[in-house]
């Protein structure tokens, strides 16, 4: 048992496929705005001409709305974030989406409770992971040290943000860890995680 997991007062999460089923449909997404497969989505919508950047980030924005309006939680999710906050952790939010989509998710998955604007943190308020960005300003937002930090996420984009960090990485929400370079701990879904987390601070 990983003895971060007992120590650990500082979480941050991803949101899309961490905290809620994933449904965005990249390869639509890439489609619709002529976007190449192996280019990362934001990046390359950043390095268009500025009007035609403005009008596919305004498309991607509308997209992404409805996909938040309609969010799903992810097994155990739910349970897991509200353990974590009724027992007095620092919760946060890292995403690559939208800072207003990120709130409207929250809310529509019943936690917007557990996590302040604030420290709810989308494109616009940080270079987009696998940047560290996000992760050092929520660490000086809480006035820590970025190693007192464990990210929770489903992609690589997550485990590389928080290494970079140098903070503590848990991957969930994949059958199997395709990365075991860049997490500290692995997790089939956050139900798994709470209960591993439960154990850690009984044991």
């Amino acid at each position: 048992m990983p003895a971060f997991l007992h120590d650990c007062q500082h979480w941050v999460f991803d949101m899309d496929g961490t905290l809620t089923r994933a449904v965005h449909d990249f390869g639509y997404i890439r489609h619709q705005l002529k976007i190449p497969p192996e280019a990362d989505i934001l990046g390359h919508l950043d390095s268009l001409p500025a009007a035609e950047s403005r009008a596919a980030h305004a498309w991607l924005l509308e997209h992404e709305r409805e996909l938040a309006e309609a969010s799903i939680p992810a097994p155990g999710a739910v349970e897991l974030v509200q353990h974590l906050y009724e027992h007095g952790h620092h919760l946060a939010i890292l995403t690559r989406n939208a800072h207003e989509l990120a709130r409207i998710t929250l809310q529509a998955i019943g936690l917007a409770h557990c996590f302040t604007p604030q420290n709810t943190l989308g494109r616009e308020q940080a270079a987009p992971k696998p940047a560290p960005d996000g992760m050092l300003k929520i660490a000086r937002n809480w006035q820590v040290d970025s190693s007192k930090l464990c990210m929770i996420g489903d992609f690589h984009f997550d485990l590389t943000s928080a290494r970079n960090a140098g903070s503590r990485a848990v991957l969930v929400n994949q059958p199997c860890n395709p990365w075991p370079e860049l997490t500290d701990l692995h997790a089939p879904d956050c139900s798994e995680l709470l209960t591993l987390l439960q154990t850690s601070r009984t044991g």
